[in-house]
């Protein structure tokens, strides 16, 4: 397989997962490191070993999993960090470590308390002990963009000479601008001692919404990494968008010199798709690329250039990016392999019991809607898809409400293989319907947010419960998907309990934190 111009460095495991209420599952990560791979990323940023057992056993599932991207681990200059990320991509075909430590003064003075040379000394250490386990290792200068420029120089010129092949340029907090953030990438690759021996990669945040902007200007400037999560997801106002800059490359290839990256870019809706699904964090509607709106025309002399001729007001199809016609795709006569062939040209790969619950789900809403379209089958295999190891499964809600008294819910779950109900009132149908399950699961969760919105358009679209909860500092969300509302409600709130326990028993109460 050809180098390409442009390597794609997606963290969306690991950055990513740090957005409030987006932490994955093992599963759910193994499933989307999948589709990654399909999508055809170079380099999978797993996660952070050292942060917690869950992070370790996602890195080392999915090392073991992926067979042409690059697994990568992320450690701090620490060597029990370095040892740990070591340890969990051992497996991998293609194993990085991932090793970083701050430079700007501001860092050094209040949160490493180290003086430059001291950081100078961890640097030279902890890419020899990285390179000494993998010949792949990067290294990456937290805060580059507030730090000084001539230490810079020193620190990577450090690294180059202890054996790192890639040198990361982070702007952690968001603070740089296009301009500047260039200017920085040409000093550094003048600079740094046997800079044209390796590869220069970006990690841009989007605080000031410049991330794609920022990642851009770099290349121009030499930069021939990008590092970028799904839909933009990551800390505070997100990472570079993965689609915004693998689309502007091929959307604008004239003005990058014809640079291109390796992305099969009919898979990036499907992607997409998936993350929101297992995050239950919807796209917003105007976002690039992937927004619902993207290749919407309202406006009357839009649609008239439109029809007379896309390219009027479409710089690229839908179909270029996987995105699927919103029409009917299966009716309730449709068979197994009908279904199954349809799954795959969304992205989705479900095997087993999965794959029977799903269908079983299919012919169920078949016979009570009439018209189904992909975003319901999307919908469909998030609801069905069971991780191994869920403590609490939804079996049944009874629900009583109206106008003469106070809403009362009856709620069975399956609880570690044994069924459990009861029975509770609430000032509302869902309110009740959660104490329920509270007292069912003896949970101390708190809710933060229950949001509803409709899969599709008509009176009979499903319905799309979404539920935030926290505890401990920890927070996660649920998805439901049901013809009922409050079905998917119930579901949605097991979903959201069941991620909680699986993070609880496995992540420590102090997680570090990336670049």
């Amino acid at each position: 397989m050809s180098e390409p111009a442009i390597r794609i460095f997606d963290t969306t495991l690991r950055d990513g997962e740090q957005s409030p209420g987006c932490s994955m599952n093992l599963q759910e990560k193994v499933a989307l490191a999948r589709q990654l791979e399909r999508l055809g990323v170079d380099i999978i940023e797993a996660g952070f070993p050292i942060a917690s057992d869950g992070d370790f056993e996602a890195v080392e599932a999915i090392a073991k999993e992926i067979e042409g991207a690059t697994i990568c681990g992320l450690a701090r200059t620490g060597e029990m960090d370095v040892e740990r990320a070591a340890r969990a991509v051992e497996s991998a075909r293609h194993a990085r470590i991932h090793t970083f430590i701050a430079t700007s003064d501001i860092h050094l003075e209040h949160k490493l308390r180290m003086t430059r040379d001291q950081v100078l000394a961890e640097v030279d250490r902890a890419v020899r002990q990285a390179r000494a386990a993998v010949e792949d290792v990067e290294f990456s200068a937290e805060d580059a963009t507030r730090s000084n420029w001539d230490f810079l120089v020193e620190v990577f010129s450090t690294a180059v000479e202890a054996g790192a092949t890639t040198l990361n340029v982070p702007d952690t907090v968001g603070y740089t601008t296009p301009k500047e953030y260039g200017d920085l990438i040409a000093f550094l690759r003048e600079r740094v001692t046997r800079g044209g021996e390796v590869a220069f990669s970006v990690h841009c945040h989007n605080d000031l919404g410049l991330a794609v902007a920022n990642s851009l200007a770099a290349i121009r400037s030499g930069a021939r990494q990008v590092e970028c999560t799904v839909n933009g997801i990551g800390e505070r106002a997100g990472n570079t968008s993965l689609e915004e800059v693998v689309m502007a490359l091929k959307t604008r290839s004239e003005e990058f010199d014809g640079l291109d990256t390796r992305v099969t870019t009919q898979e990036i809706y499907p992607s997409s798709r998936l993350l929101s699904s297992i995050t239950g964090v919807q796209v917003q509607p105007n976002k690039a690329i992937v927004g619902d709106n993207a290749f919407a025309h309202e406006a009357g002399i839009h649609q008239d250039g439109v029809l007379k001729a896309a390219i009027t007001y479409e710089i690229m199809t839908p179909e270029s990016i996987g995105r699927a016609s919103n029409e009917l795709v299966l009716g309730k006569h449709s068979g197994r392999h009908a279904f199954r062939d349809r799954l795959e040209e969304l992205g989705f790969a479900v095997e087993g019991e999965d794959f029977e619950r799903a269908f079983k789900r299919f012919k169920d809403l078949a016979d009570a809607k009439k018209v189904i379209y992909n975003e319901d089958l999307e919908a469909i295999v998030a609801d069905s898809v069971q991780t191994a190891g869920d403590r609490y499964l939804f079996e049944s809600l009874v629900l009583t409400c109206g106008s003469d008294g106070p809403p009362s819910a009856k709620v069975a779950l399956d609880l570690e293989g044994g069924r459990v109900e009861t029975e509770a009132s609430g000032v509302g149908p869902v309110d009740a319907i959660f104490k329920a399950i509270s007292d069912l699961t003896a949970t101390g969760s708190e809710l933060i947010q229950y949001q509803v919105h409709a899969v599709t358009a008509g009176l009979d679209a499903q319905g799309e419960v979404s539920v935030t909860i926290e505890e401990d500092g920890r927070r996660v969300i649920g998805n439901g998907v049901h013809e009922d509302v409050m079905v998917a409600s119930a579901k949605a709130y097991v979903h959201a309990l069941n991620k909680l326990e699986w993070h609880k028993a496995r992540h420590a109460p102090d997680e570090p934190k990336g670049i």
